[in-house]
């Protein structure tokens, strides 16, 4: 996919839509040319393509795209040899006018939200491996410091948890809740969301019960597709 063909794409889809050029997402459905074969090939942003082909960029094309954004904190961590914090990148603002203002990331992402699209981004691309380490490596404090309750009779007590990610719920066990929800958020493709943790002495065995309570459910290994008596059961539960 050659640069010229592109900007002349630009130019005849805008033609099409009375003079005005496309956002990328609707320029890929017109024209079949993907995001990977412009970004961080011929321009680092869409607005810069747009600006090359001869326009003036809308502010609906202006915004920053989440590759974008990714491409410049992963550059700077890079650069700092760690995960940048947000005074790194005010500062990096201030000192690099084309880098995005600190605001732009925490509107967009959490920092746990960001260091898990970072990881993704940044896993298969040979100068970032250093950042996808880091990442790797990342565990906010509350994470580290959540402590494992005993129970009475001095057993280390762990958790069942029900978590959903879309229109599916998964239950496992887990000794720190915060922590399980944290590598969830790396692994799974869509963010997370806690619905109900029962404290137990028996985790393996709790479930279990569980597992097979809603066995009919299973659409495959830890995952259900459970409905709202079945949620509202299990959030019943205190503590089993």
């Amino acid at each position: 996919m050659d640069k010229a063909h592109i900007l002349r794409e630009i130019k005849r889809t805008a033609d099409g839509n009375g003079g005005e050029p496309l956002g990328w997402r609707r320029f890929l459905s017109e024209t079949g040319i993907k995001q990977g074969d412009w970004f961080g090939v011929y321009w680092a942003r869409w607005s810069d393509a747009l600006r090359e082909a001869g326009y003036t960029p809308n502010q609906l094309t202006e915004g920053y795209e989440p590759e974008e954004l990714l491409e410049f904190y992963a550059k700077l961590a890079v650069e700092l040899g760690r995960l940048p914090t947000n005074a790194d990148m005010r500062f990096q603002a201030k000192r690099d006018s084309v880098f995005p203002s600190e605001k732009t990331f925490r509107k967009r992402w959490s920092k746990v939200e960001l260091v898990s699209q970072l990881l993704e981004y940044c896993r298969d691309r040979e100068p970032y491996k250093i950042v996808a380490r880091l990442c790797e490596n990342y565990a906010p404090r509350k994470h580290q410091e959540e402590p494992v309750e005993p129970v009475e009779n001095g057993t280390v007590m762990g958790y069942v948890y029900l978590i959903k990610m879309g229109k599916y719920h998964k239950i496992g066990m887990t000794n720190s809740v915060g922590r399980r929800e944290y590598e969830l958020n790396l692994q799974l493709p869509e963010r997370t969301e806690l619905v109900h943790v029962i404290p137990t002495d028996d985790p393996a065995g709790i479930e279990e019960y569980w597992h097979k309570r809603f066995a009919a459910k299973n659409t495959n290994g830890e995952w259900f597709a459970l409905g709202s008596s079945d949620i509202a059961a299990f959030k019943r539960r205190k503590f089993m």
